[in-house]
């Protein structure tokens, strides 16, 4: 997922420092097994009225902006609670959200926001999103076990985010980033991801846009 561009604006060697008071790493044993990066940003300035359809790309391009022309930060949005496997299932998810939730609110704003990427969106890939989010289980909760895990921590959907993250690259690009031989031009499923890709041999490309889910949480 760090291929595409956007995320240089946040992770670059030349910037990432700037966001160190939001990232967050969880240790088991004294190694290090999950992960959790948060970014602040201005809202509720003109052209910001509502959390972006840009999802995950568009709040580090508007942090971004805060940062060139000063402008302080009013809110904040999460980017990634990622857990090795031995640190799943035992509580440490809410953990690494409970440290975003914490730091949002000593710095002083209101609620945290997250463009989450639902996990088990990846086993039915052409399932539109929106209906997706609907999908329950026996006892009526979400059916996905990381949206599931947001509101049972007190957060609200709040819309779908239809093109949070764009990847493109050429085929050779995508083929080294997958491990997949491109055959043909078209619609492509490849592991791992929440959707189909677009693939073109003609035009030596292959791109995907993924949607995310804003979910917010009250501080």
């Amino acid at each position: 997922m760090r291929q595409d561009q956007t995320a240089r604006l946040y992770f670059g060697k030349a910037v990432f420092f700037n966001y160190l008071d939001y990232a967050f790493v969880g240790l088991m044993d004294e190694e290090v097994v999950a992960r959790a990066f948060g970014v602040p940003f201005s809202f509720n300035v003109d052209g910001r009225t509502e959390l972006p359809d840009g999802g995950w790309d568009q709040v580090i391009r508007w942090a971004h902006e805060d940062k060139l022309i000063g402008r302080k930060p009013t809110t904040m949005s999460a980017l990634e609670i990622t857990l090795t496997p031995r640190a799943r299932g035992i509580g440490n998810a809410l953990a690494m959200l409970g440290a975003l939730k914490t730091c949002a609110r000593k710095i002083g704003f209101d609620e945290l926001s997250v463009p989450v990427r639902p996990n088990q969106k990846q086993r039915d890939p052409r399932l539109p999103m929106d209906e997706y989010i609907r999908l329950q289980r026996a006892d009526g909760s979400v059916a996905d076990s990381w949206l599931r895990t947001h509101i049972t921590a007190g957060g609200r959907i709040l819309k779908i985010a239809p093109y949070s993250m764009t990847i493109a690259g050429t085929i050779a690009e995508w083929s080294s980033w997958t491990g997949v031989t491109f055959e043909r031009s078209g619609i492509v499923e490849i592991d791992g991801a929440l959707v189909p890709m677009l693939v073109s041999l003609e035009h030596d490309y292959g791109i995907y846009v993924e949607p995310n889910v804003w979910v917010q949480h009250a501080l």
